[in-house]
């Protein structure tokens, strides 16, 4: 399997968003790309630069650094070395109506691009480009399939024997990182999520599971500090009882498969955990089987919300206030990537997206419980590459 992604495949992304841009607006002259996820989708390298498409589909990618190590990696052509934007100017020249990402151009950025182009009409394109990224090529699925199998032989396997009596959070996720770096890991799990920054991703023993957090998920974590709440609590070790959650992701190649375990350190779970728990990957596996090619996200939420018993409701996907309003998200060169199984998304799935489904119930004062599998949308409904609803793991 190769693990660099072919010129062909870049220039049917980069044709595909040309199509897809003029649809929306067929007069435009130019589409700019600063992120450098987007820059790495359309030219197979991540740098600090641009890279631009413009309305006749040539394109160009403008490198501030490093210009030698983008001729190494991109086996595209029209590289050029910038050291400003009078560069890319005296290149394709002005630019009057464009497409940039909106969510990714800060005011700084967007005052310097004006010193050299009109810029009379804005149009925003990162919704073109996260739908584009949210079906996978073959490419794609190679990579994610490797990343899930080495999510659940990490999952399965190597984390159990890392739990360790009287460990802290922060030391169990540093072994955790330690043994994801040896299976492959790219070492960062990257969100689109504005200002979101996570190592590996959630984990906590017990209450440090539903620890109230800014990230928009069903679980918490309190993590170090007020100013890192990342990582683990170093002040809470692992006791004989303690529910121990891990939601984290794993990279491989760009890309990444998502996945949560419980596991019960030295005791068997309480029937109420175990129930609880059971409920949910009855929930994952219901919803998994309809990730068919033309189902609707908002119908497939809609429709398992409304099977769910009402008292199961409370608490579920967070506790009280902190509940999130979906069931699943897209993966792909993001952790959260589109689709997402939630109200409002009303367009089909089309085959070969991938999607994380994660229906988690928390319990006050206790912990969560739930699950987490990464799918590949088929004909045939989900088809999981990280292992499958599996029960809480006793350790």
């Amino acid at each position: 399997m190769s693990e660099t992604v072919k010129k062909q495949e870049l220039l049917n992304r980069i044709e595909k968003l040309h199509n897809a841009a003029k649809k929306v607006n067929n007069d435009f002259d130019a589409i700019f790309i600063v992120d450098k996820v987007n820059q790495y989708y359309f030219t197979g390298t991540m740098q600090d630069g641009v890279f631009v498409l413009k309305n006749d589909g040539s394109y160009a990618h403008f490198v501030r650094r490093s210009y030698d190590r983008a001729k190494i990696e991109t086996p595209l052509d029209n590289i050029y070395p910038m050291t400003s934007y009078k560069d890319v100017f005296s290149k394709i020249g002005d630019i009057k109506h464009s497409f940039l990402e909106k969510n990714i151009i800060t005011l700084n950025i967007l005052e310097r691009m004006k010193k050299y182009f009109t810029f009379e009409n804005i149009l925003p394109v990162e919704n073109i480009i996260v739908k584009l990224r949210g079906v996978k090529s073959e490419f794609e699925i190679a990579q994610i399939c490797s990343a899930g199998e080495r999510h659940k032989k990490l999952m399965d396997i190597e984390i159990p024997n890392l739990l360790k009596e009287g460990m802290s959070e922060t030391e169990l996720t540093s072994k955790i990182y330690e043994k994801m770096v040896e299976m492959g890991y790219q070492g960062v799990s990257r969100f689109s999520m504005f200002q979101t920054e996570a190592v590996i991703g959630q984990m906590g023993f017990s209450e440090n599971s539903i620890y109230p957090t800014s990230f928009d998920g069903p679980g918490g974590m309190k993590g170090m500090h007020p100013s890192a709440p990342i990582v683990g609590d170093r002040n809470r070790f692992l006791k004989k009882g303690d529910l121990v959650f891990i939601d984290i992701g794993f990279g491989y190649n760009g890309y990444h498969s998502d996945r949560t375990q419980i596991y019960m350190y030295k005791t068997a779970p309480a029937s109420e955990l175990v129930s609880a728990h059971r409920m949910c990957m009855d929930i994952q596996k219901k919803t998994a089987a309809m990730l068919k090619p033309g189902n609707i996200p908002s119908e497939i939420y809609n429709k398992i919300m409304a099977d769910i018993p009402a008292d199961f409701l409370t608490n579920f996907m967070g506790l009280g206030k902190s509940q999130v309003k979906f069931l699943g998200h897209g993966v792909g060169l993001y952790i959260d990537d589109y689709p997402v199984i939630a109200q409002g998304f009303n367009e089909p799935l089309e085959e070969n997206m991938v999607i994380a489904v994660e229906p988690k119930k928390s319990l006050e004062n206790i912990g969560i419980v739930g699950v987490e599998d990464t799918y590949v949308v088929t004909k045939q409904g989900g088809k999981c590459i990280t292992g499958g609803e599996k029960d809480i793991i006793v350790v």
